[in-house]
């Protein structure tokens, strides 16, 4: 009989870590969703960034909550330990110090706050990596796709897509626009009597891109001749939605903006190993190979720091064996020769000498 009742009582009992579970996944969700808008209003960032964020702090809290806590309560031992569970399921350097540079704003936003008072990553090293180089196309291979492109919108019966999309290739090249900020330009961002192209970056940042002549005939093609047909053939069931981006810069087939996969799309078929950003990465190499200043460079990509434009010098090997001939006092000393001087001259004794040649034209001169 006491059997019966401590079996009972076992099955009345509630399941207490369920509950506790349940309420400790509600309060990360909770602060999850309020750093979510933290990001969108007051930082700036695009809804693409704040999925990323949204991401690695929900990877980090799902740790959390299997280590029977919650966000607000981590110390810097669940931190050292996430980043060792990353390291055990094959999660390369780079990707995890990503998600330790999220927890760092995160937790740095909730100090501000004033929700915690230590921040547990504050002590955590960032793993180290390797600097990775951005891959460029070779001029030849910009200039291939660009003529290319240029033939087939010059036809007689070029299609409307055909002119949008060599406009597309020329901005990607000529402005070394982000494939996110092409998508988003709409045609009062466009100044073509100028030369210029107003483009709003990450973090909501503006900044003017100055275009060339090439770049700028082909989006006045495109605008004259493209656009205004991609416009009228827009289906009657998105008339509303067309309606709404009807200023968005590119259009597709059916009148709708375009979005990033399409540009992907396009310029893949134009070179097969090409991408949008290795457009942007080329735009920033041939510039620098050209003599450009890293400042110029900087304005142009829209970097906020000047580390991140500095990678391109390592890329302009030819830029940089010029400046060492030019510049280095043993680069432009010229190669001695070894001749044979004959007797009785003014070279003294016979034999093999090491002269210049500078001074060996002058003496057999």
């Amino acid at each position: 009989m006491k059997e019966v009742q401590q079996h009972a009582q076992r099955r009345r009992r509630p399941p207490q870590p369920q509950i506790i579970k349940g309420v400790e996944t509600a309060r990360n969700l909770s602060l999850l969703k309020d750093y979510q808008a933290y990001l969108r209003v007051e930082k700036g960032l695009r809804p693409l960034s704040c999925e990323a964020y949204d991401g690695d702090l929900k990877t980090f809290a799902e740790f959390i909550e299997g280590r029977c806590g919650v966000l607000l309560t981590a110390a810097q031992e669940d931190v050292a330990a996430f980043l060792g569970h990353l390291r055990g399921h094959g999660i390369n350097q780079r990707s995890a110090a990503r998600k330790l540079s999220c927890l760092r704003g995160f937790y740095k936003w909730l100090l501000l706050d004033r929700r915690i008072h230590h921040d547990p990553t504050v002590n955590i090293e960032s793993p180290k990596t390797w600097m990775v180089l951005p891959k460029s196309l070779a001029e030849p291979e910009v200039a291939e796709m660009l003529d290319r492109a240029q033939m087939s919108a010059e036809h007689p019966q070029a299609q409307a897509t055909t002119l949008r999309d060599r406009a597309i290739l020329e901005l990607l090249y000529a402005g070394g626009l982000r494939v996110s900020e092409v998508t988003a330009l709409s045609t009062g961002d466009l100044a073509l009597d100028l030369g210029r192209v107003q483009v709003r970056g990450k973090g909501d940042k503006e900044r003017i891109v100055p275009l060339g002549r090439t770049a700028l005939q082909a989006l006045e093609e495109y605008l004259q001749q493209g656009r205004p047909h991609l416009a009228r053939i827009s289906s009657a069931g998105k008339a509303s939605a067309a309606r709404q981006d009807a200023t968005r810069l590119f259009l597709s087939l059916r009148g709708m903006p375009l979005t990033r996969q399409w540009v992907w799309h396009i310029v893949k078929n134009s070179n097969s190993t090409a991408s949008p950003h290795r457009l942007r990465h080329s735009c920033a190499t041939h510039m620098v190979e050209h003599g450009a200043d890293l400042r110029s460079v900087q304005l142009l990509l829209g970097h906020a720091d000047i580390s991140t434009t500095q990678v391109y010098t390592h890329l302009a090997l030819g830029r940089l064996k010029e400046v060492f001939r030019n510049y280095h006092p043993r680069a432009t000393r010229q190669r001695a020769a070894i001749v044979e001087l004959p007797v009785g001259r003014k070279f003294g004794r016979g034999g093999l000498h090491l002269v210049s040649n500078a001074k060996q034209n002058e003496e057999t001169a």
